[in-house]
This record gives structure tokens, C-alpha cells and sequence, in this order.
């Protein structure tokens, strides 16, 4: 069990405060905005360490680092910004996908990644 310091406490609140896949530099810069102090370092641990307790888990995306969010989310899939290169949730998902799959094939799991431009991006 890992001890509750206040770097561990701000990485949680990060994850819990942002609902979408996050990469290390992006826990470390929003982290660092309540822990200043916070590393590189102690983030990798303790996104190790939440991942090995089942908080959070990684997120693969096509060509992509990792990225981690929040386990005992419903099934969702991604949209990732070729602006930005942050990544969203997106809570739909095509009910009829096995239609995709060729005959005779017979689905078992599926992942659909969007790309495009966030508002940000599109205003810019």
C-alpha cells in the first residue's frame, strides 16, 4: 500500500478532475499546478502504482504514447485532436459494428478512434 502524501492525492485529483485519457506530461503540467513541487519521477510511480491497483489503466491509441484514465468507465471510445494531440472521450458507440467485420468472421472486441480538431483548434 502506498503511503497518501500530497503528490499522490494531487495525481488522483488530476485523473478524477479530467474526464479523458491523460499522458504523463499532461498529469505531470496539471499536477504541478497543485503540487509545484511534483516530478517526473513521482508521477511515472504512482501512475504505476494506480494502474497496479486498478484505479486507473492505460489507454492504447493507434501511434500514440500512453495514456491513462480511470478504471469502471462504461464502454467509450476515443477522439483525438490532430491540433492539440489531446485525446476525449466519446460516449456513442456504433451498435451495429459486427456488420463491419467480413463474413463468416465473428467479433469479439472492437476499438474506433476519431481524429479531427477540438473546438479550441477549430477557433484557432
Amino acid at each position: 500500500m502506498e503511503r497518501d502524501t500530497k503528490q499522490r492525492r494531487a495525481i488522483r485529483e488530476v485523473f478524477t478532475r479530467e474526464h479523458r485519457p491523460l499522458s504523463t506530461d499532461e498529469v505531470l503540467a496539471a499536477g504541478r499546478m497543485l503540487v509545484p513541487s511534483l516530478g517526473i519521477a513521482t508521477v511515472y510511480r504512482n501512475i504505476n502504482s494506480l494502474s497496479d491497483e486498478g484505479w486507473i489503466h492505460s489507454v492504447e491509441l493507434p501511434g500514440e504514447p500512453a495514456r491513462y484514465e480511470r478504471s469502471g468507465k462504461p464502454h467509450h471510445h476515443h477522439f483525438i485532436c490532430r491540433g492539440c494531440g489531446l485525446a476525449f472521450d466519446i460516449a456513442a458507440c456504433p451498435a451495429d459494428v459486427e456488420r463491419l467485420a467480413p463474413p463468416g468472421f465473428a467479433v469479439d472486441a472492437h476499438e474506433l478512434v476519431l481524429y479531427g480538431h477540438c473546438p479550441g483548434c477549430r477557433q484557432a
